[in-house]
C-alpha cells in the first residue's frame, strides 16, 4: 500500500508498512528480521537469551541482506534474590517426572537465564546503533534509557494496561505496543502482577489510543489483514504480529512445537508461570494440564525453567513436548505455512485491498 493514512509509525520508524515482527525470543533470529524488513515491516532481534558476540553476528547477517532498519528488543526484569526453600519446593514437585524419564534428579539444577539491559547491552546499543530498541517488562534505569535515546534509536515497550501505557509515556518512550490477553508469549505486564488486569486487544487499543498522545501498537490476536484493518480502524497506528510468524520456515521453533501449533484448536492456549516463573501464553501440554497452568511453587522467573532442563534434555530429542513451552497466541489457526516476507506483503496488500 503506497499511502497509509496514519503514517506516524512508518515515518517514526522508517518502514514502508505497519506490519511489526514480534521478537519471539527463542524463535525467531536473523533469518525473520530479513524477510520482515526486505518486506517493508520492522524486524526484530531478541536480544534476551544472546550473548554480546551472538548479537553482533546476528545484526552483521541483518545488515548484510537487508537495508531496512532493525529493533533491537530485550528484557527489563529486575533479577530475583535467592530462594533456596522455594526452588526446592519446585524440583521436589517435578520430581515424579525426574524418576519417570530417568533423569538424575539430585545433580545441581541448571539455571534458567534471560538477561535483563544492563550496562554491556546499552553498550552494544551505542556501538551497534539499531533504529530501534524495544523492551518488554517495562523500562531499564533512566541513565541507561537516556543513553539509548541519545544513540538515535526509537524506544518501544510493551503495556498491557491503560496505567502502563500513560507510565510508558511519562518515562520517555517514543511508541506503545498495545498487547492484549490473547497474545502468546511472556505478558508484558509490569506495574502489577495481578492477571485479572489484563483485558483483550481490541477493548485495550482503543483505551491506550485515547489516554496517550504517542502512536500505538496493536499486538495479540492479529494474524491476517483483518485484524490490521480492524487495528487501524480503532486508532491504531501499527500492528505486531507474532505467532503467526511461527508458521513461517524462518522460524525456529522445534519439530514438536510445530506440530503443536498445526493441529492445537485456538481453545487450547493458557498463561502459564511453569516454565519461566512469569505469565505466558502456550499452548497447553502435559505439564500445564497436571500441575495447573499457573502454580504458587514456580520459582520467579526466570529461575522456573533450570529444573525443567533434565526433563527437556531427554524428553525433546523424541519429540516430546510434555515439558516444553509451546509459545503460541489465541489467533494459531490463523497461521498460514508461508515464507516470512510473503505473510508481511499479504497482510499488508489484502488489507489494501479491502
Amino acid at each position: 500500500m503506497s499511502t497509509w493514512q496514519d503514517r506516524r509509525i512508518l515515518d517514526l520508524l522508517g518502514i514502508e508498512e505497519p506490519i511489526l515482527q514480534a521478537p519471539m525470543a527463542g524463535a525467531s533470529g536473523s533469518a525473520m528480521a530479513i524477510a520482515v524488513g526486505n518486506a517493508g515491516g520492522l524486524g526484530a532481534l531478541p536480544c534476551a537469551m544472546l550473548n554480546g558476540e551472538q548479537i553482533r553476528s546476528e545484526i552483521a547477517a541483518f545488515r548484510e541482506a537487508c537495508q531496512g532498519p532493525l529493533n533491537l528488543n530485550f528484557f527489563c526484569h529486575q533479577p530475583p534474590s535467592p530462594d533456596p526453600v522455594r526452588d526446592a519446593r519446585w524440583k521436589q514437585a517435578l520430581k515424579p517426572y525426574y524418576d519417570e524419564v530417568g533423569a538424575d534428579f539430585d545433580a545441581p539444577t541448571p539455571v534458567s537465564s534471560r538477561a535483563p539491559f544492563d550496562e554491556q547491552g546499552c553498550l552494544l546499543v551505542e556501538q551497534l546503533r539499531p533504529e530501534v530498541v524495544s523492551f518488554h517488562f517495562g523500562l531499564p534505569p533512566a541513565e541507561l534509557l537516556q543513553r539509548v535515546k541519545a544513540s538515535g534509536a526509537k524506544v518501544m515497550s510493551s503495556a498491557t494496561t491503560v496505567e502502563e501505557a500513560i507510565w510508558l509515556e511519562q518515562h520517555g518512550c517514543d511508541a506503545i505496543i498495545a498487547m492484549g490477553y490473547e497474545a502468546g508469549g511472556h505478558r508484558g505486564m509490569f506495574l502489577s502482577d495481578d492477571l485479572t488486569s489484563q483485558i483483550g486487544t481490541f477493548a485495550l487499543v482503543p483505551q491506550v489510543v485515547d489516554a496517550v498522545r504517542l502512536p500505538v501498537i496493536a499486538a495479540g490476536g492479529i494474524a491476517d489483514h483483518r485484524g490490521l484493518r480492524a487495528a487501524l480502524a480503532l486508532g491504531a497506528s501499527a500492528v505486531q504480529v507474532g505467532t503467526a510468524y511461527l508458521f513461517c520456515p524462518e522460524a525456529k521453533v522445534s519439530p514438536a512445537h510445530r506440530h503443536a501449533l498445526d493441529t492445537a484448536p485456538a481453545s487450547a492456549t493458557a498463561l502459564t508461570n511453569l516454565f519461566t516463573g512469569r505469565p505466558a501464553r502456550g499452548i497447553y501440554n502435559r505439564i500445564m494440564r497436571e500441575l495447573g497452568p499457573m502454580s504458587a511453587l514456580a520459582p520467579r522467573f526466570p529461575l522456573a525453567g533450570g529444573a525443567l532442563m533434565p526433563l527437556r534434555a531427554i524428553s525433546d530429542p523424541q519429540g516430546n513436548s510434555d515439558f516444553s513451552n509451546l509459545w503460541s497466541g489465541q489467533a494459531l489457526r490463523l497461521g498460514q505455512p508461508m515464507p516470512a516476507g510473503e505473510l508481511t506483503r499479504l497482510i499488508a496488500g489484502l488489507t489494501a485491498k479491502s
